[in-house]
C-alpha cells in the first residue's frame, strides 16, 4: 500500500456522514476489463490453448491467483502460476502502454472529489506494478493512497483491501462509499461494511441493502456518494 498524503481531516457535508470514497480501477475508471481477457487470451494462446470465451465471467474482476489458478487448471497448461502471473502482467502493461481509455465519468469524479478534498484510495485486485502504470494515467494526486492486490494477505473478494484503505485514510469503513464494477469487488467491500455503487462492466449486479447499480460512472457525483452515507450503520 502506498500513501501520498496524511490520514483524513474529516470534512462532511451537513447531513453526511461520508468520510472517504474509495475507488477499484479495472472496469472502474478505465476501460481495461477487457483487456485483460485479452491478454490471458494472448498468452494461453502462445502456450498453445485455447480460452472459452465462456471462462471470462469466471475470471472477471478477480485477483490474479484465482483468475490465472482457474484458466491453468481449466487448460491443462504446463506452466506455474508464478511464471503465467508474470507473463499476463507483462503482456497488460504493453497493451495499456499503447491505450488506456478512461471509462464515462471517471476523469469528471476524480475531479471532483479533489476539488472538494474527499479522502480517495484506489484499491485494485491488480499487481502494484500495474497500479502503479495506470496511475500516471488517472493523475496520482486525486489519491491519497493506493492498495494493491498483491500487498494485503487476502485480496478480494475478502474485505483486506478495502479495510486497508479505509485503515490507511484514518476512516470508518461505514462511512466510506465504494465503487466497484464487478460482484468479486463488491463482495470485498460489503464485507469490509461499506456502502457501494456498482457500475457493472462484464456481468450484472443486482440491487441490495447498502448498494446503489447504476449504468454509468455519468450518473455519479459527490452530492450522490453523500446521499449513501447520510447515517453511520
Amino acid at each position: 500500500m502506498t500513501s501520498t498524503v496524511p490520514a483524513l481531516d474529516t470534512r462532511t457535508a451537513e447531513g453526511s456522514a461520508l468520510q472517504a470514497v474509495l475507488l477499484d480501477m479495472d472496469g472502474t475508471l478505465v476501460d481495461t476489463e477487457g483487456f485483460w481477457w485479452d491478454v490471458e487470451v494472448e498468452v494461453f494462446a502462445s502456450l498453445g490453448h485455447t480460452l472459452d470465451d465462456s471462462w471470462r465471467h469466471v475470471v472477471v474482476g478477480g485477483p490474479m491467483t484465482r483468475s490465472a489458478g482457474f484458466l491453468i487448471e481449466a487448460t491443462g497448461a504446463a506452466i506455474g502460476l508464478a511464471e503465467l502471473s508474470v507473463l499476463l502482467n507483462d503482456a497488460f502493461e504493453r497493451r495499456i502502454g499503447r491505450d488506456l481509455p478512461l471509462m464515462p465519468g471517471a476523469a469528471r469524479l476524480l475531479a471532483e472529489l479533489t476539488a472538494h478534498d474527499i479522502p480517495t484510495a484506489l484499491v485494485s485486485a491488480s499487481h502494484r506494478r500495474i497500479i502503479d502504470r495506470v496511475l500516471k494515467s488517472l493523475g496520482p494526486h486525486h489519491f491519497a493512497l493506493s492498495v494493491a492486490g498483491d500487498e494485503v494477505p487476502r485480496t478480494k473478494p475478502h474485505p483486506d483491501p478495502y479495510l486497508a484503505a479505509a485503515s490507511g485514510l484514518g476512516a470508518d469503513p461505514v462511512r466510506c462509499a465504494v465503487v466497484e464494477d464487478t460482484a468479486t469487488g463488491v463482495a470485498a467491500a460489503e464485507s469490509a461494511g461499506c456502502h457501494v455503487v456498482a457500475v457493472p462492466s462484464v456481468a450484472p449486479i443486482t440491487p441490495a441493502a447498502r448498494r446503489t447499480v447504476v449504468g454509468s460512472l455519468e450518473e455519479v457525483d459527490l452530492p450522490f456518494l453523500r446521499g449513501l452515507v447520510t447515517h453511520v450503520g
